[in-house]
């Protein structure tokens, strides 16, 4: 996966834009066609009261609400941790919103002042898809959209 040609696009595109769904809409596009490893690419927005509400995503519907409390999404937004899973199946409170969805990589967002806007989540259908460089790369590139 080239990142660094990733990452300049991705500036390029969304330079000088400062609403949040345009930029989620931007991102999660680019991403989610960037690399075959990605099945289900979006944003999970942070709406209060420990919930968090569909946004902008490719591929297949997703969950339309995951609470704070359940799965990988509601766990990365919980401990503000990014998680790599595997395989979703030994994730304890895994939520299926794709029966295909065999690994996942969520990763909070926060805007400048650190409130967290949301998380992006990847599915894949293949198991064990994503490393530690994919989790790195994507921090980067997230921090660089919505922290500025």
């Amino acid at each position: 996966m080239d990142y660094p040609s990733l990452a300049k696009r991705i500036a390029a595109l969304t330079e000088g834009e400062t609403d949040t769904v345009s930029l989620m809409a931007t991102v999660a596009c680019e991403v989610h066609h960037s690399d075959d490893r990605f099945d289900w690419t979006g944003f999970y927005r942070n709406v209060g009261g420990d919930l968090l509400k569909i946004g902008p995503y490719q591929g297949g519907h997703g969950c339309l609400v995951i609470p704070f409390s359940r799965g990988v999404c509601g766990a990365a937004a919980r401990t503000g941790e990014v998680q790599l899973v595997a395989d979703v199946e030994s994730f304890d409170g895994h939520i299926a919103c794709a029966s295909s969805t065999r690994s996942e990589l969520v990763i909070p967002v926060w805007d400048k002042g650190r409130a967290l806007l949301g998380v992006f989540d990847i599915d894949s259908n293949q198991p064990d898809a994503f490393d530690d460089e994919d989790a790195e790369a994507l921090v980067a590139i997230l921090a660089s959209v919505f922290s500025r």
